[in-house]
């Protein structure tokens, strides 16, 4: 995941040495130095990394689909006794594919790739990734630091939580890591990450949990921890690693405007993962707890009326008939301030916390009625993936999304429908490839269905028509090609020169 940050301004070559003259000036005279605040870091990180980076893993995935279509080849009328005669008949009758006397060439497939980390959790062959690296692969092979190489198998994989599972069958027992506990990590802790950032294998990179909770609007259920050791693409799906080489993360995502590290890189905390992993193992799906609420967010205005105090909890903005928060007692304008022993600090804290709580057992959960507060017993039931109870209203219906055909592509304006259908990132904004010509230019530049146009010839689009408006004005400008950003569904770009032609 990549996102555009606006820069800081620079203090210019003056002002960086006065600053570091400001600071050589000030621990040589300042009569009272704390030594906390300039501690180093640890002496080396060698022996923790020696420890662990066996258990982590590259993983390449491919996936290989048949072309849909494909243009039929013309025959060329060749006078007889022309000396190409013999292999143009062989080439288009005989050729790949073909039969005796008929146009039928074999049909093609389209291979992808991707390339992501993983690591060890069972020395018998149990590898987690994310499951943003694997997709819809249909060959994955797991490259360990030594060289070896194994096929894998989909064990399971959760999309909410961008978390996967693999197994290998290795002939001798496997270097393995295990979870520890990330709710003992502290902003400030020392951290490394180590991955396959752009295929550079083995990689080490140090830094500190600089935020946890962390909300990037990626799903219901975002907790991630923040740090400053470099992520780069290639590392999704690696270990984040404590200094007792426990794994506290991992790495999904990054915040920036190139693709490259800039020092905010998100990972899945274990105290998530690790439940989440658990239930991948056992029963190739996730199962995860449901309360049966539709719930808001508390402002101040809200909790002022309330007599909270504070503005904390999630407000109760409807209950579900046949969910178990309604015989349990819970009603809407209840506030849950306290949900199995975990507060509730606002309603962001509640989806994720039942989510995770064990499906069929019995929570106590305070709230509070009218001012006063009182705790409830509630048996979770499981929740339904298809029919996930939403913070705010159903959107009503709208037209359908506009959409035009230009260099062998077709596409669309996004609308919610198109963004669940292909699964769109939130916030992704531009114009949606919904088919692509498999004998077009567009093709040949790995431009797939499901693909965003950001930005066309330089410029920014929104909406179909801007992408043929612009092909237009750049063909008039004499221009035989465009420079293209390609977004994919998670919002990770890339640049492609098409052809105008």
């Amino acid at each position: 995941m990549t996102r555009a940050l606006t820069a800081p301004s620079a203090s210019g070559r003056w002002g960086t040495a006065l600053a570091a003259v400001g600071v050589a000036a000030m621990l040589a005279f300042s009569p009272v130095a704390s030594a906390p605040a300039f501690a180093k870091g640890p002496d080396s990180l060698a022996d923790l990394s020696s420890s662990v980076i066996d258990a982590v893993v590259n993983i390449s995935a491919t996936s290989t689909a048949p072309v849909a279509e494909r243009r039929q080849l013309q025959i060329p009328q060749l006078p007889p006794g022309t000396p190409f005669e013999e292999f143009f008949d062989e080439f288009f009758r005989r050729g790949p594919g073909g039969q005796n006397g008929q146009n039928s060439p074999a049909p093609q497939q389209r291979r992808g790739n991707s390339l992501g980390s993983g690591f060890v959790i069972d020395s018998a062959g149990i590898v987690v990734t994310n499951n943003h690296v694997i997709g819809e692969a249909n060959d994955i092979t797991v490259i360990f630091n030594d060289g070896q190489r194994l096929k894998a198998e989909i064990v399971g994989k959760d999309t909410k939580i961008d978390l996967a599972v693999l197994r290998v069958k290795p002939e001798r027992p496997l270097k393995a890591v295990k979870f520890g506990d990330s709710e003992k990590a502290r902003v400030g802790d020392w951290v490394i990450a180590i991955g396959n950032p752009f295929g550079l294998g083995g990689s080490v990179s140090a830094g500190i949990v600089s935020a946890r909770n962390r909300n990037i609007d990626s799903g219901p259920y975002d907790n991630y921890i923040q740090t400053d050791a470099a992520i780069n693409k290639g590392n999704s799906g690696g270990p984040l690693f404590n200094m007792d080489g426990e794994v506290i993360g991992i790495n999904t995502a990054i915040l920036s405007p190139s693709g490259g590290s800039i020092g905010i890189g998100f990972a899945v905390p274990s105290s998530v993962a690790a439940s989440v992993v658990d239930q991948l193992q056992q029963y190739g799906e996730t199962r995860r707890g449901w309360l049966g609420v539709r719930i808001q967010q508390v402002d101040d205005s809200l909790a002022e009326a309330m007599k909270l105090g504070s503005a904390r909890g999630a407000l109760i903005a409807g209950v579900d008939d046949k969910g178990p928060a309604k015989p349990a007692g819970l009603e809407a304008g209840d506030v849950i301030v306290k949900f199995d022993g975990r507060d509730i600090r606002d309603s962001r804290d509640l989806p994720r916390i039942v989510a995770a709580t064990p499906v069929g057992k019995e929570v106590e959960v305070k709230i509070i009625r009218k001012g006063a507060e009182q705790t409830k017993t509630v048996k979770l039931a499981r929740l339904d993936e298809t029919v996930v109870a939403s913070n705010t209203a159903k959107p009503q219906s709208t037209p359908a999304p506009e959409t035009k055909q230009v260099l062998g592509l077709e596409t669309s304006s996004i609308t919610d429908e198109v963004r669940k259908r292909f699964n769109l990132k939130e916030g992704l904004k531009g114009v949606v490839v919904t088919r692509v010509d498999p004998n077009s230019s567009a093709a040949d530049k790995r431009i797939q269905a499901g693909d965003v146009i950001v930005e066309f010839g330089e410029q920014p689009v929104t909406k179909p028509e801007d992408v043929v408006n612009r092909v237009e004005a750049l063909k008039k400008d004499g221009k035989k090609s465009a420079v293209v950003v390609i977004a994919n569904a998670q919002g990770e770009t890339r640049f492609v020169a098409l052809p105008l032609n």
